[in-house]
């Protein structure tokens, strides 16, 4: 039994060997910083933040490392995607479910494997099952990929990071494509109730210097509660003119009335805007910069997370400017300074607070 099975299996490697797929890649990161602020809480924690969160400290913030296996649009083919992140970026990403636990600073935030079939236009259509980076937003967990260095506040409080589920992704035409995705919820790795979350997108591009994206979601997220959905819009707007870049986000969201809330008898409801503008000063230097403004009505986003304190609603926004600096190879070094405003008396018993950082990377 086992040589027929040893010979199954040689005809199976010869069979897919047979079939020359895209090879495996490896790449990733590895980073490092230091934040400071006035205004931090205790001298230790910078209310509000991510990645940027330690106050006063050098931090080793990432060591990543990216796994791809390509498909082939064009035909029946297969590939993955998978992402390790250790350090202390991985401690305030992680998802809740517990199954992919590898301990307080280390995760895994991408791992599926997509299967595609091909279409007459030649894009194919993708069917993907696993955890997935979010549709919400322009800013993504890795920081190398951003605009500027620290997370804004849509990616921290209006968005999920990541979700585990299936997801079904096409091209229409070279102008349209969408997708579309049953999800255990926002950021479980396990269900954390009996009903499944949507979440689909739509984006249109009308040339190559332009796109437009518009994402939906609905579905409860609260543990146990099977009722009170959470749901809302993402618009991005993209327009590239010359060296310059502009981006615009807006958002709504609402979740219905549950025992969570900071109000548990009323719907929670919260809206943000945001815009990015990069700027190629040469091939080495690029300057970035980003506001952002949310409006959490009711507390729901930020009552008691992130070092906020507990509350029934505030709107609070920032400013961020951020020079990008390619000038050794493989590295990108990144000097930031942000200010930050709340209608709380958030950051040290004050509504504002000024940043400077500097995060410095590796990308192989």
């Amino acid at each position: 039994m086992r040589a027929v099975a040893l010979a199954g299996l040689l005809l199976v490697t010869a069979s897919l060997a047979a079939q020359t797929p895209p090879p495996l890649k490896l790449s990733g990161w590895a980073e490092a910083s230091y934040v400071y602020s006035r205004h931090s809480a205790g001298d230790t924690i910078i209310v509000g933040r991510l990645y940027d969160r330690l106050q006063n400290r050098f931090t080793l913030n990432a060591f990543g490392v990216v796994l791809d296996k390509p498909y082939d649009p064009a035909k029946r083919s297969a590939g993955f995607h998978t992402e390790a992140l250790f350090g202390q970026n991985a401690t305030v990403i992680k998802s809740g479910g517990g199954a992919l636990d590898l301990g307080t600073q280390a995760d895994i935030p991408h791992l599926y494997v997509t299967l595609n079939l091909p279409t007459a236009n030649g894009s194919g259509v993708q069917f993907k099952a696993g955890r997935m980076p979010t549709l919400l937003g322009l800013e993504v967990i890795e920081t190398a990929g951003n605009t500027n260095w620290s997370e804004g506040n849509q990616f921290i409080y209006v968005e999920n990071f990541t979700a585990v589920g299936v997801s079904v992704e096409t091209k229409l035409n070279k102008h349209v494509d969408v997708q579309l995705r049953v999800i255990n919820g926002w950021d479980q790795v396990s269900d954390n109730n009996k009903r499944k979350s949507l979440m689909g997108r739509v984006g249109i591009s009308p040339d190559t210097l332009t796109s437009v994206g518009i994402v939906g979601f609905w579905g409860p997220e609260e543990a146990g509660n099977d009722h009170a959905n959470r749901y809302g819009v993402d618009a991005l707007i993209w327009r590239k003119l010359g060296t310059t870049q502009f981006w615009l986000q807006g958002d709504y969201g609402r979740e219905q009335a549950n025992a969570a809330l900071p109000t548990p008898t009323q719907d929670a409801q919260w809206w943000a805007i945001g815009g990015w503008v990069t700027y190629d000063v040469s091939t080495e230097v690029g300057l970035a910069l980003r506001g952002d403004y949310v409006n959490d009505v009711n507390g729901a986003r930020t009552s008691g997370s992130m070092g906020f304190p507990a509350n029934t609603g505030q709107k609070f926004g920032s400013a961020t400017a951020t020079l990008n600096i390619r000038a050794w190879p493989s590295a990108i070094v990144r000097p930031e300074v942000r200010y930050d405003r709340s209608t709380l008396a958030a950051f040290n018993a004050k509504k504002d607070q000024v940043s400077v950082a500097l995060g410095v990377a590796y990308l192989y």
